[in-house]
């Protein structure tokens, strides 16, 4: 298979260029004409290929993406076409890779494929969840609408990652710089006073013994110590690699881990957040729970959703498939029950996600709150410690020339 760039005239006169993939040039007119495009040249390129983005390391950003969703829906909702809104983004991009992806899909549309067809060729960008609602809104004729929600969701999932990370900075920076002082106490600072009291018949404090040995020990096996633990780390890494690994390791963190609890109310909100837009946009609950399951990232979590769709598939109710994952807090089944009695499953469940992210946002913090203070404690502990064991050597000695 190989790929062509083709100029070809429609219907209306007017001038098509895009590229296709094919065997041969004849499969590529074969394949214009199914489109109702008449080709006046062929020519085989190496220069764009559809899936070309998708494998590159680099990758729209999550920033970048809920702009291009939210610039999408606003024209469209403007009543703007399709091929000239992408064109508008294209032209408006800074980035000059996104205004290239923009017109790489512009130019999908324009040989005749759907919006969804376009952006399924990027994965990597373009998720699942993604392409099924663009989906959804064409079929509907709502896309404008579908849009919008896609833009706001992608925007509070932005939000909450970026107050998670600025929340993780001050902790992270405090602990780095803590543990860099002491090791530079220990390894550098502590052997040139300690070397002082050597020469003393007395023997020295037991906690001035004890720093004495741990320093020793980093000065001969500091540097392997790093090699070590540098090694586990990527030992770590290609042990994951392996599904069955990192499924147990998934099913550890939401069964058996100290933060179970944290782990079961991030991916159930994100879960229900993403049904509940599924939802809204007319797709099936079937068809929703199926897309929802591929959103979450831990592997264990899908397993179970995709237990739990098989259960409605065969005639239960959405409630009584997520109490069997044993994954949701009694609250959210209570409102998805509720929503389902009542027939607004959809905005319950939103709220139902609003309510949890709130949860979770609050329980972060409280967290984030009790961790800071306990790291300045035991870091101060551990200064003190060293400070001492210094100290009382000083102090004996001062007491044998009294």
């Amino acid at each position: 298979m190989a790929w062509f760039a083709y100029s070809a005239t429609d219907a209306a006169g007017k001038t098509r260029r895009g590229t296709l993939q094919a065997e041969n040039p004849r499969q590529v007119r074969q394949q214009l004409r199914e489109q109702q495009l008449l080709p006046f040249s062929i020519t085989e390129t190496h220069e764009y290929t559809p899936g070309k983005t998708a494998q590159q390391k680099s990758k729209m950003t999550s920033a970048a993406l809920s702009m291009f969703t939210r610039q999408l829906s606003t024209l469209v909702n403007a009543a703007l076409p399709l091929e000239s809104a992408l064109k508008a983004i294209a032209r408006q991009s800074e980035d000059k890779k996104m205004s290239a992806l923009v017109s790489d899909i512009r130019d999908k549309v324009v040989e005749g494929h759907t919006l969804n067809d376009a952006l399924s060729q990027y994965p990597r960008i373009f998720d699942k969840l993604y392409c099924a609602l663009v989906m959804a809104g064409e079929r509907t004729g709502a896309l404008g609408t579908v849009l919008e929600k896609l833009a706001e969701y992608n925007e509070q999932r932005q939000k909450m990652k970026s107050k998670l990370t600025q929340a993780m900075v001050y902790p992270l920076t405090l602990t780095i710089v803590a543990v860099t002082v002491i090791c530079i106490l220990l390894v550098a600072v502590v052997p040139q006073v300690i070397e002082q009291f050597t020469h003393m018949k007395q023997q020295l404090p037991l906690t001035t013994r004890i720093l004495i040995t741990v320093s020793d020990f980093l000065q001969a096996y500091g540097l392997l110590l790093g090699g070590v633990l540098a090694g586990l780390a990527i030992g770590w890494k290609i042990w994951l690699r392996k599904p069955q690994n990192r499924f147990a390791w998934h099913r550890w963190l939401l069964t058996r881990s100290p933060v179970q609890r944290l782990m079961r109310a991030i991916n159930s909100a994100r879960y229900i957040r993403t049904l509940s837009i599924l939802q809204a946009s007319s797709v099936p609950l079937l068809d929703g729970m199926l897309i929802a399951m591929e959103g979450l990232e831990n592997g264990y979590a899908r397993q179970l959703m995709a237990t739990a769709a098989d259960t409605v598939r065969q005639g239960s109710t959405l409630y009584t498939a997520l109490e069997q994952a044993h994954l949701f807090p009694p609250t959210m089944l209570y409102m998805v029950a509720s929503g389902e009695e009542s027939g607004e499953l959809g905005p319950l469940m939103d709220r139902a996600a609003d309510n949890q992210e709130s949860t979770l946002q609050h329980r972060i913090t409280l967290t984030l709150a009790v961790f800071e203070p306990a790291l300045v404690v035991s870091m101060a502990t551990v200064v003190l410690f060293i400070v001492l064991s210094i100290l009382q050597p000083i102090l004996q000695l001062n007491n044998m020339v009294g």
